[in-house]
Formats: C-alpha cells, structure tokens, sequence
C-alpha cells in the first residue's frame, strides 16, 4: 500500500512543479517600460531568464517565487552609460588599470543597475586586459567605449598625445571585440588641433560605431560651435553636457540663461546629450535654466569613479535630482534604460518585451523633503527619492534591499 502512494505523491509533485511555468514572478507593481510604451500596474513574469509575459493579472501559483512589488516601480534593469570601471592598484595609471576607476561590482546593482558602459578608461593597446581583468570577472555587464589613446585614460601626459590616437587601430580593436565595444571616446584633450577628433571619428566611421565627446577639460580655441555643428555626427554623444567648468564653453548662455542657438539646432540634427554627472562635472546653473526651457539630456548617467574631494552621487541620487528639476519619473526612467540601449545599440537591453534579457529593477519613490547640492553649493529642493529595493539581472534576483540590511 505504502509503494502506490509514494507514487501518487511524485506525480502530484511533478505536476506541481510543470504547472510552475515562472521562475519569478512580479505583481501589482507599477511598470514603466519606455520602449513599449507601458506605464501601469501590471505583473511581469520571468523564466529561464528572459521575460516570460507582463499582463494586469498572472497566477501566482504558476510562479516559484512571487515578488509583491506593490506600491513600488518595476522597470528595465538600468543602463549607466558613463561609468570608468577599469579598476587597479596602481594610483599612477589613473583610470586605465588604477585607482581611480571601481570595480562595478561595487556599486552596481544596489543601485538598480544590471549594466555599465566604461566610458574610455581603456584604449586599444589595453583593452584585452580590461577584458580580462573587469568584464570576465564582474557580474555586472560591463560595455566599454574605447578611448582614441592607445594607452586610454592613463594620465594627463598621455592623454595629450597625439601620435599615440590611431583610428585604424582603434577600430581594430572594435571590430575584435564587438560584443563589447560600443563606440569611441574622446577626452581630456587640451591642444588646439582637431587631430584627436579627426582620428574618432575615424575610428567611428570604420568600425560604424558612434563618438562620446568630453569637451568639459578643454582650453584651447577650439570651438564648441564647430564640434556640434559641423564635426559631429547624427548619433554622436557630448557628455558632461551640464558642466560649467573654468575654460569650458556652455551651452546655457550664462548672461541670458538661454540654451545657446547652435546647440538646439546640434539636438535637432541628432547630436545626443548626456549628463556624465560626475564630481564636478554638473552644475545646476546649467541644468536649471536648460530644463526650464525643456532642453532634456537624452541620457542621464552619473560617471562613477572613486572619489577624490566631493561626494560621489549614485545613479538614484542624479535621478532624483532631475525630478526636483522637473522631468517627470517615466521621462527620467526613459533616459536611464531605454535611451542608453537605443545610443550603445544594444536594444537587447532597456526594455521589458516578452523574449527580452530580464534585467529588472524595483525602486521605490519617497516622498521626502530633501535638498540637492552640486559641487558649487548651489542648491535644489526636492520632494521625492528613487531608492533601489531589488535588483534582477538576467532572471536572477542579485540584489535584494531586505536582505541586505
């Protein structure tokens, strides 16, 4: 008698478990997702690490796991454009292989990010041992821009020269590794040629892969007109795009607070614009007025690195600051998910479409009275917080706020 019902209760196990269809599965939270345009409260679904279907109502005891998301946002895992994660021990070599770049697993997913893009701490000459080094080894996605210096971010001097910027190179190494390269950077550079540009661009061209620019550091004559409107290309990214820096041109005229002419026609002919907040690389004297005018950054990214004098602002943080300067929450999700994955042309990643990498943040949005600083003391008062409470990349729960306290 005991064989038969030791029987009867493997196969009603069995049925039990194929009647699990989902691995996890997310209810009653509100989903923002950009790409498909939906925005409610909805469930979402994940198996085998891909989303499995979102819809008003799923059964929960098709599901392994249940998630009540209730009161909370539920959005594709975020995407950090501008991060520099090529970490090493060595304080000289800066970015590249040094101290001044963190490990991305450090910071990324108790912030709701599932993916980064190191934005040129490597160049052609070392980004093999980036790979190596960072990427293999993280479990955060880690995409990279290749900087136009061969020895990428390693310091001032080497940043400066020229005869080491190699476009043919440089799109080499591109079209070696194009899972993982997603475009060219160029930075730093205080010279007066346009030379280092030319070579981006030529890289660019080759490789069909766009340009982030930091013209934030420059000096020189070199103008800021002539590089959005004429160097540039559609597709093409200008970062630290709020900066307002000694030597730097701006592009909110700070007599007349007004965008200046030649960058809203620059916007309409496909230059895009990222934040690449940073440590002194926003300002809200720049932010505020271009906001105002509803000039909006397309990305909105926080240039993550260790920190030297101020305070370093996680992704949340930045994006709480731009709610308090006035872009609604699906507009600031949009830039931090699916923007980034249409920029880097990774549209595998950002959303949440049935079949797609399931990379998910829930965030909670508080309502607090909190005053934003930038690194000038100018300040912003707010109202509401983006706060991570769990992060899910690739159908697998790996940071979970609960569980960590």
């Amino acid at each position: 008698m005991q064989r038969p019902f030791v029987l009867f209760l493997l196969l009603f196990q069995l049925q039990f478990v194929l009647a699990q269809q989902f691995d996890i599965l997310i209810k009653g939270g509100h989903v923002i997702d950009p790409g498909n345009n939906i925005n409610g409260i909805l469930d979402v679904a994940v198996s085998h690490g891909k989303i499995a279907g979102i819809a008003k109502s799923i059964d929960e005891k098709k599901a392994r796991e249940v998630i009540d998301a209730r009161g909370m946002l539920v959005v594709p895992g975020l995407i950090d454009i501008h991060t520099h994660d090529f970490y090493g021990p060595d304080p000289e070599r800066h970015f590249c292989n040094g101290s001044e770049s963190l490990l991305p697993d450090s910071f990324a997913f108790r912030t709701g990010i599932t993916t980064v893009v190191d934005a040129g701490s490597s160049g052609w000459k070392d980004f093999p041992d980036f790979k190596k080094k960072i990427i293999d080894s993280s479990k955060t996605r880690v995409l990279a821009f290749l900087n136009i210096v061969g020895a990428g971010m390693r310091g001032r001097k080497f940043e400066q020269d020229t005869g080491d910027m190699d476009g043919k190179k440089t799109a080499i190494m591109v079209q070696q590794y194009p899972d993982y390269i997603v475009g060219i950077k160029l930075a730093h550079y205080k010279g007066t040629e346009w030379k280092p540009l030319e070579e981006a661009i030529h890289a660019g061209s080759l490789a069909n892969v766009p340009l982030m620019i930091d013209f934030g550091d420059n000096k020189s004559p070199l103008s800021l007109e002539e590089l959005l409107l004429k160097r540039m290309r559609p597709g093409d990214i200008f970062t630290h795009c709020f900066a307002e820096l000694k030597g730097r041109e701006y592009i909110v005229d700070t007599g007349s607070k007004k965008i200046k002419t030649y960058v809203w026609e620059s916007k309409e002919k496909g230059i895009l614009f990222d934040v690449g907040y940073g440590e002194i690389s926003f300002s809200f004297s720049q932010a505020k007025p271009a906001i105002d005018s509803a000039f909006y950054p397309n990305t909105i990214s926080s240039d993550m690195h260790s920190v030297k004098k101020n305070k370093m602002k996680d992704l949340p943080e930045i994006m709480s600051e731009f709610l308090a300067l006035g872009i609604n929450i699906r507009e600031v999700i949009k830039r931090v998910t699916w923007n980034p994955a249409r920029e880097i042309n990774h549209k595998e990643l950002g959303n949440l479409s049935k079949g797609a990498i399931a990379d998910i943040a829930i965030l909670h949005v508080r309502k607090k009275s909190i005053v934003f600083y930038d690194h000038t003391g100018y300040k912003l008062d707010g109202s509401k917080s983006f706060e991570c409470e769990m992060t899910i990349k690739s159908g697998k729960i790996v940071y979970n706020k609960r569980n960590s306290l």
